[in-house]
């Protein structure tokens, strides 16, 4: 479990977050929703410990995350992806190398096992076939097409595979998803919406998730937090989400409906 705990947050003379109180179960997709500005992406980074929060303390899996040491920190992050709002995919490495990036980045230098990988996560996400279902020869070929595409050989579809796939490399249990959803036409939203599903129920992973997009809230939410001037004023289920009569939720649910 991550337990955020009464943490507040200040750039300057400028408050981002106050006295925010968050758990986010195991196994389980809790979306962070909020106009842009409101904190989410800053509470995202002190859970990960890329930012230290003024006050109030994080812990995951029972560890207090400003406590770590740089080691443990770093060991801490072996069990977590994160998935970027632009794919942030590296333009001069292929498709292969984006995904091993952060295996070698470790220390691996097992190209078997990393290939093996790569493919067990494009599989994932739904980039290569089955093997049983094309055949050894056929997928082979495939594969050695797509290790090799430039991230400006991909759709804006299939970078945000990509990016989710190098997310899932290791096996991590918690991933992190920054407007997973953002600059997709709809039947692309709603595929990727369905890959964040499948792969938390097939996986069981902890699934973090910023957006604004209310039709992937309704799709794929276990818990929806909702931030509006530097608090926390919602946390409950979907349908305690839908039937809120706060004004600041009813105000963004009109306006990001559509």
């Amino acid at each position: 479990m991550i337990r955020v705990s009464n943490i507040s947050k200040s750039f300057g003379s400028k408050n981002i977050l106050r006295n925010i109180d968050l758990e986010i179960e195991s196994g389980k997709t809790t979306c962070i929703i909020g106009k842009s500005g409101s904190g989410k992406s800053v509470l995202i980074k002190q859970i990960v410990g890329l930012l230290e929060p003024d006050e109030g303390d994080i812990f995951v899996d029972n560890q207090k995350v400003i406590d770590l040491q740089r080691k443990e920190l770093f060991k801490l992050r072996e069990k977590m992806g994160y998935v970027f709002q632009g794919s942030a995919l590296f333009d001069s490495y292929n498709v292969f190398e984006n995904i091993v990036l952060g295996l070698y980045e470790r220390g691996n230098r097992d190209f078997e096992y990393m290939e093996n990988e790569a493919i067990r996560v494009l599989s994932a996400v739904q980039l290569l076939p089955e093997i049983e279902e094309v055949g050894k020869e056929k997928f082979q070929k495939e594969w050695e097409i797509l290790k090799a595409k430039m991230p400006s050989d991909l759709s804006g579809g299939m970078k945000k595979r990509v990016g989710l796939a190098r997310a899932l490399v290791g096996e991590p249990e918690y991933i992190f998803y920054d407007e997973p959803t953002t600059g997709l036409d709809p039947v692309t939203s709603e595929q990727i919406d369905e890959l964040i599903l499948q792969i938390q129920k097939k996986l069981k992973v902890t699934s973090i998730v910023i957006t604004h997009d209310l039709f992937s809230v309704y799709r794929i939410a276990d818990k929806v937090a909702v931030l509006h001037d530097c608090n926390k004023i919602f946390e409950g289920n979907v349908d305690e989400f839908k039937n809120s009569d706060i004004p600041a939720i009813r105000e963004f649910q009109e306006r990001y409906k559509k």
